[in-house]
């Protein structure tokens, strides 16, 4: 008799890495958050684009963001919509404002959702995840 198959480990999506963002997870992966400015009007944005998303110049580069944050908005899922979130149930997608001003996706690490605040001030948190380098936030 043979033995029952045992389901692979569910992986998460890969990012996508392409020429402009490359610079982005390169600077995750030595543990730096970045974020893109342009030399033309001034803004600061991600994720990562090849023009500023404001007046549509490709005249940017790349500058190394404070670590400081505040909590715009967030979820807590309670129900994995993808398998390799299953073992992480509760777990919070949040958006989270750089003092810079960029806005990007990611979670708060905390022991309970319930005592997060819009605005809360949040600090950068180097994390790894399957090899990449990845942007996480805790309460200050």
């Amino acid at each position: 008799m043979n033995a029952p198959a045992t389901k692979p480990a569910a992986t998460l999506p890969e990012p996508d890495i392409n020429e402009v963002s490359k610079p982005y997870w390169d600077a995750l992966q030595n543990g730096k958050l970045t974020f893109q400015h342009c030399r033309h009007c001034g803004n600061n944005w991600l994720p990562a684009r090849g023009e500023c998303p404001k007046c549509l110049e490709a005249d940017y580069e790349w500058q190394g963001a404070s670590g400081k944050a505040k909590l715009i908005s967030w979820v807590v899922y309670h129900r994995a919509f993808h398998p390799a979130f299953e073992g992480r149930l509760p777990y919070n997608v949040a958006v989270v404002e750089l003092a810079e001003g960029p806005r990007m996706i990611s979670n708060v690490i905390i022991d309970d959702a319930e005592t997060l605040v819009i605005d809360q001030p949040l600090t950068f948190v180097a994390a790894q995840e399957q090899g990449h380098g990845i942007a996480r936030f805790k309460p200050v």
